[in-house]
């Protein structure tokens, strides 16, 4: 089992490079494939790196997404200038540098406008784990979120609305009765 990590502060067309790079010297057995699995973030990396390049695509059997960010999230949609900026000083030296990009690639906008411009082949399966819970099940470091989302849907777990963490013509495997980062836990 490997696992492959991306610039957090990147968006997610130039960690969709860092993840075929990953796997470049990673060899097959005839008729083995690859499956990932993509949390938060990292599941719109994926998908991107599935739709951008083929040769990974024909080596991928699946990818499942947990609380992935698949359609965006409100949450992206109004990042102030001030938190991008303590988010690089924040993880300075603990993520690889980045351009800059990963609030505008969660962004709705971004997300539903690069869904309905590209095709996730059909040659991988995809399968989503969503997650939500109640006010009270959501860490308090992130009831703000989970309040915000509220306003456009009660069922997220403090970043994700549940129907935005599913992968278009994917498969559904449930629903975490979780927040966010208790998913990753």
């Amino acid at each position: 089992t490997d696992f492959i990590m991306v610039g957090g502060l990147s968006g997610s067309a130039q960690n969709a490079d860092q993840i075929l790079e990953a796997i470049a010297d990673i060899s097959l057995a005839p008729g083995e494939k690859l499956v990932f699995i993509g949390y938060s973030k990292g599941a719109t990396d994926v998908l991107e790196a599935m739709v951008r390049y083929t040769e990974l695509s024909r080596r991928t059997a699946a990818v499942v997404t947990l609380a992935g960010v698949i359609s965006g999230t409100p949450i992206a949609d109004d990042v102030p200038v001030v938190l991008k900026k303590l988010a690089d000083l924040v993880f300075e030296g603990k993520c690889p540098p980045g351009e800059g990009r990963a609030f505008d690639s969660l962004s709705r906008h971004e997300r539903l406008n690069w869904l309905s411009a590209n095709r996730l082949p059909d040659t991988v399966r995809y399968y989503s784990l969503a997650a939500f819970t109640n006010r009270e099940n959501i860490s308090l470091i992130l009831r703000p979120s989970y309040d915000k989302l509220s306003l456009v849907d009660p069922l997220n777990d403090s970043q994700v609305v549940f129907h935005d963490a599913l992968v278009p013509g994917g498969v559904l495997l449930g629903y975490l009765n979780a927040d966010h980062w208790a998913v990753a836990m």
